[in-house]
């Protein structure tokens, strides 16, 4: 599965989610990018978006992308708060749907 990483993230969660090809919004070439345009990019590109960011899209929106979006809810996005979640993290990127938001904590 082709996962992208919010800016928002640590670079470091790309080694924490074996057997997907991971990169982060920057290495796309779309650092600075705000949400609606973000989501129009990686729409056909990727299967998932990994974010922290809670308003990034409304579900009446998410509807229509070919890609899930998981946000992470953790104490902070650093590395120490997330790695708990990695195997949620992990199920979610097999189970969701794509056009839908997934909450993780």
């Amino acid at each position: 599965m082709k996962v992208i990483l919010d800016e928002c993230l640590p670079k470091r969660l790309i080694y924490e989610l074996p057997g997907h090809e991971v990169v982060t919004v920057p290495m796309a070439g779309w650092a600075g990018v705000k949400n609606g345009e973000l989501l129009r990019k990686i729409d056909g590109y990727h299967d998932a978006f990994l974010t922290v960011d809670a308003l990034v899209a409304r579900p009446e929106t998410v509807k229509t992308l070919q890609f899930r979006i998981l946000i992470l809810k953790a104490q902070s996005n650093k590395m120490e708060d997330l790695r708990p979640l990695i195997p949620k993290i992990l199920a979610a990127l097999s189970e969701a749907k794509p056009g839908t938001i997934t909450s993780i904590s």
